[in-house]
């Protein structure tokens, strides 16, 4: 086995270090692929030559004037004096706290009628507490407003919007119809 181990790389050295020809293998006749210098051949990079593009020349009368096309937003109405950011999925709320109650403001969506709730947040085991929607119609106005009272002091709530009839866009998604605030205390 020591032997095996000692005879295999001193028998393959010398056919690695002088390759085919110590072997005697036809190097009489050397192929011209093997040669030290190889042969010229066809370039490899090709380059077409050709002509610039002229740059182009605005028309007289013929063109448009570079400006954006008109952006169309939600429905506002004339006087509104507060600018609301509407979130796709979301109306947004403006809450007021108050003695045992919140009172919520909302910008105006489509003529729905609205529907709003507070749901206390401390966590209870088992089955949670129903809460009670209160019905709001849809006003005149830039915006609606209504208060939601009964609510014990110092209690977390988050109030939850719901606009059912709100309509839908020509692709068939739905105008937003629902929001919600973050945690608040009522005093």
């Amino acid at each position: 086995m020591r032997l095996r181990r000692l005879l295999l790389p001193l028998l393959a050295l010398p056919i690695a270090l002088g390759g085919c020809g110590l072997l005697g293998l036809d190097t009489s006749n050397p192929s011209p692929a093997a040669s030290a210098t190889p042969a010229p051949g066809a370039d490899w990079i090709v380059v077409a030559t050709g002509s610039a593009t002229p740059s182009p020349v605005p028309s007289r009368g013929g063109s448009r004037s570079p400006v954006l096309p008109p952006v169309t937003f939600l429905p506002v109405v004339p006087g509104c004096a507060q600018d609301w950011i509407v979130n796709p999925p979301l109306i947004p709320l403006e809450v007021v706290p108050g003695a045992g109650k919140l009172t919520v403001t909302w910008p105006r969506q489509y003529d729905s009628d609205y529907r709003i709730t507070a749901v206390r947040q401390p966590l209870n085991s088992g089955n949670q507490p129903d809460y009670t929607w209160q019905n709001v119609p849809a006003g005149t106005g830039c915006t609606v407003t209504a208060t939601i009272s009964g609510l014990s002091p110092g209690v977390p709530y988050i109030v939850w919007l719901d606009a059912p009839h709100t309509g839908y866009e020509l692709d068939g998604t739905r105008h937003p119809y629902s929001g919600r605030s973050g945690v608040v205390y009522p005093r």
